[in-house]
């Protein structure tokens, strides 16, 4: 809910003619969703609850793609400041970040739910450092509770928008690899639209 309702602000800081409609427009429409995500999530319908988490995520999803596009469109024009321009990407590249770390969150072992119920390994999709330790390395109660939670999708996604890579956790299942691929792409799109400005201005 908290990265979901960050993405949504985050729009709020998009330069005007990169955003669709008013500011509100959007955090509204992110917001119609979320409630009825929370509500579904408290009275453990978690089908349900999936799949409007789903769908809020892919809203997201779509608006941080848009508001690329119209990133790339405004920057040979010239419409908006230097200053919207700098302030609209930093913003596009922090949604990056938590929009596929929601992905990443959602999808791998089925989901969070599925993650704490379900015993053993086998379909998950990121091999997180703490599944691969000895017992003699840690405490092995801890290690076989152990589950990644939100924190540890975000820092995936973080490393990725950075470094270009997974840094210190592999990548098992095909669409996560996609998935990682899609974040860097984007993510190198805004930083190469801000060399180019910077050395435009310069």
């Amino acid at each position: 809910m908290i990265a979901v309702s960050a993405v949504a602000g985050l729009s709020v800081a998009l330069a005007p003619g990169l955003s669709i409609g008013p500011p509100w427009l959007f955090p509204g429409i992110v917001g119609a969703f979320l409630v009825p995500t929370i509500v579904s999530h408290h009275l453990g319908r978690h089908r349900v609850d999936q799949l409007l988490g789903f769908t809020v995520t892919a809203v997201v999803t779509l608006e941080l793609i848009a508001a690329l596009i119209r990133l790339v469109s405004a920057l040979p024009s010239q419409r908006e400041s230097p200053v919207a321009l700098l302030r609209s990407a930093a913003a596009i590249w922090t949604a990056n970040i938590l929009v596929f770390a929601l992905w990443y969150w959602r999808l791998d072992a089925g989901g969070p739910h599925s993650r704490e119920t379900r015993a053993g390994r086998a379909a998950r999709a990121f091999l997180f450092p703490q599944m691969t330790m000895l017992p003699e390395a840690s405490d092995t109660t801890v290690q076989a509770a152990w589950s990644p939670d939100f924190v540890d999708y975000l820092f995936l996604a973080f490393n990725t928008s950075m470094a270009f890579s997974p840094t210190d956790t592999p990548v098992l299942a095909r669409w996560g690899k996609v998935l990682m691929m899609m974040q860097s792409v984007i993510s190198l799109t805004v930083l190469v639209l801000l060399a180019a400005r910077a050395i435009n201005i310069l």
